[in-house]
């Protein structure tokens, strides 16, 4: 159902083309989008407010008066029972009034409670259609094999992963892609330390998970660059070999990229992270090339002194781009033109989302003109979803020098810190399984940090702070949802007098509870709007704001134990809203949803 927003703007651009017309200002056109909407700041003044500021002008009249007129109009509609743009014959019916020069809108709000109580008992709720018929194809991830996951990889798996769920949720069909990046310098530089410190041992020799294995010798590289100063040169050596595909340089990288695959395939697991397709640059990187030779040949791109070719930028103020080098051999965006190119025809997309850290920005600014001058209609479609670097508090991680935080080693701390909460706390009897609880809880902790600010931020990332079981945190939002879950237990285990009553959507509809209804009803909207902007910090702001709104209100609301049974079984039926918004917003940011804490 469309939102009352939306409904309601169609009905405020009804009236003021109707004004318009009566003016002989047919020039003049108004759709709902042209209509600027505004949350009231006090509940006393409506559900939503229209400023007639903007229209001012081009009607030469005052704001107040043109909310007059408009009242006026709907009223009369009202009064005379005419179907045609009757606000009260709409699914959001209510009252339209004028407040100096705004229009206030009144919900209808038995309706409203009649909608939420109906509507959040199924399974898809939250879901719109808004981005019905779209295929969209969401790239993230897409790490080296020559070290583990780290903190940084985290921000982009969440990312991907929450972006993809809540685009389906808005109707999308959704496609998740991994580009493995399995070759180049960086790998041949872990082969080569193992080849010198590796000894033929294996991750099970040393009790290391696998990629932390291939990880540990990736950072012995800079030990080995000090005893050998022909160290670089080697790497560079076995790059050439496993190009040419020397036996046992291919058979040595296949060895230690399975140990690094299925390391980082573990901890996906762990992450609630999955994909639909998983590519591999040592498959795609060859892509491209031939698609750069044909823009040479039809005068597209140049080559240049150096005998590479390049694409002029300058009239973007991107300046000038290699290609492909003098040898023929790819490079980065060489790969990526042809991957683009490959996954379109392979799955006709209508977007293209690549889920990258900010310092990638001229590369995909690049990569989409090419495409775009190259003749494909479909590069306007493709989007950099450019997210902020995560710093710690002492500084940049730098994989070379160990100083990242491993992905693996921060959920273990996560969780280890959040079993010891739910011991201190005496809740060890009532969560029950303490190890699997404290893992949920180490996931929302960090999903939710890493999600709730807006993805085109820089972030510190405090892990004691995320953890916090009050505040604006992932734990905080699953103890609202197993609060939501144990007042239903008892609900179901009779105690209480709401079984002896009928929920009434009448009796939800008085001040105390109307400001958690409205915030409820807007889940639909807030999943719609974080999938039109990208961005899920719109809706981990939502939930929180739920669980914040629902702390205060069965704080200061009688549910089971009501003087009156039918107020009680309404109220349990509003609980039983909260317990699907707060379960469903949680699942569309991976924050995993627990029936007790």
């Amino acid at each position: 159902m469309e939102h009352y927003i939306d409904q309601w703007k169609s009905v405020v651009a009804a009236h003021l083309n109707a004004l318009a017309k009566e003016k002989g200002l047919d020039e003049l056109s108004f759709s709902p989008e042209r209509i600027i909407a505004e949350k009231p700041p006090k509940p006393e003044l409506g559900d939503v407010g229209f400023p007639m500021f903007p229209y001012a002008k081009l009607f030469r009249m005052a704001p107040n008066q043109i909310a007059l007129d408009v009242v006026a109009r709907e009223r009369r509609i009202v009064r005379e029972g005419s179907e045609v743009e009757m606000a009260s014959a709409c699914d959001w019916p209510g009252n339209l009034n004028a407040v100096g020069p705004y229009l206030n809108v009144y919900l209808d709000r038995a309706r409203a409670v009649e909608y939420l109580l109906a509507h959040s008992k199924e399974a898809s709720w939250g879901s719109t259609s808004s981005l019905g018929g779209r295929r969209v194809m969401v790239e993230f991830s897409c790490p080296n094999t020559n070290k583990p996951l780290h903190l940084g990889h985290l921000r982009n798996n969440v990312l991907g992963e929450s972006l993809s769920r809540i685009t389906a949720a808005a109707g999308a069909e959704v496609k998740k892609v991994n580009l493995i990046n399995d070759r180049g310098i960086h790998i041949c530089k872990s082969m080569l330390a193992y080849l010198a410190y590796g000894e033929h041992r294996s991750p099970e020799d040393e009790g290391l998970k696998s990629d932390h294995f291939v990880g540990k010798y990736y950072v012995l590289f800079n030990t080995l660059k000090q005893e050998d100063p022909q160290a670089e040169q080697k790497a560079q050596e076995l790059l050439q070999k496993w190009e040419a595909g020397d036996p046992e340089v291919i058979a040595l990288w296949k060895k230690m990229n399975d140990w690094a695959v299925e390391g980082i395939m573990a901890t996906y697991k762990r992450q609630q992270v999955s994909f639909d397709e998983f590519q591999f640059e040592h498959d795609t990187y060859k892509l491209g090339r031939e698609e750069v030779l044909d823009g040479l040949a039809r005068g597209i791109f140049y080559r240049g002194e150096d005998g590479a070719i390049w694409i002029d930028l300058e009239d973007m103020g991107l300046g000038k781009k290699v290609l492909l080098r003098k040898d023929g051999t790819s490079i980065y965006i060489t790969q990526d033109i042809g991957t683009a190119i490959m996954r379109h025809e392979t799955w006709p997309f209508d977007e293209l989302i690549y889920v990258v850290a900010s310092e990638q920005q001229y590369h995909f600014k690049v990569l989409f003109e090419v495409l775009r001058r190259l003749g494909y209609a479909w590069a306007t479609n493709l989007y950099h979803l450019s997210y902020g670097l995560v710093n710690l508090p002492s500084g940049r991680m730098k994989t070379r020098e160990g100083t990242v935080v491993d992905a693996d080693d921060l959920i273990d701390e996560l969780a280890k810190l959040a079993a010891q909460e739910i011991i201190e706390k005496g809740r060890a009897e009532a969560v029950g399984d303490i190890q699997s609880v404290a893992e949920k809880i180490a996931l929302g902790a960090l999903h939710y940090y890493l999600l709730q600010i807006s993805p085109n931020k820089d972030m510190l990332y405090n892990p004691e702070q995320s953890l916090s079981f009050t505040g604006d945190t992932g734990p905080y939002i699953q103890y609202m949802g197993a609060r939501a879950s144990s007042i239903l237990r008892k609900y179901e285990q009779g105690e209480g007098n709401a079984t002896q009553g009928s929920p009434d959507p009448a009796l939800l509809v008085s001040d105390a509870d109307w400001p958690l209804v409205r915030l409820l009803i807007e889940l639909p909207f807030t999943v719609e709007q974080s999938a039109k902007n990208r961005d899920p910090s719109i809706l981990a702001g939502y939930a929180h704001a739920v669980a914040s709104e629902f702390s205060a209100w069965y704080r200061d609301n009688p549910v089971l134990n009501n003087e009156n049974p039918n107020m009680s079984a309404s109220r349990v039926a509003l609980v039983m809203a909260v317990q699907s918004t707060l379960r469903r917003a949680s699942e569309l940011l991976c924050v995993p949803f627990l029936e007790a804490m």
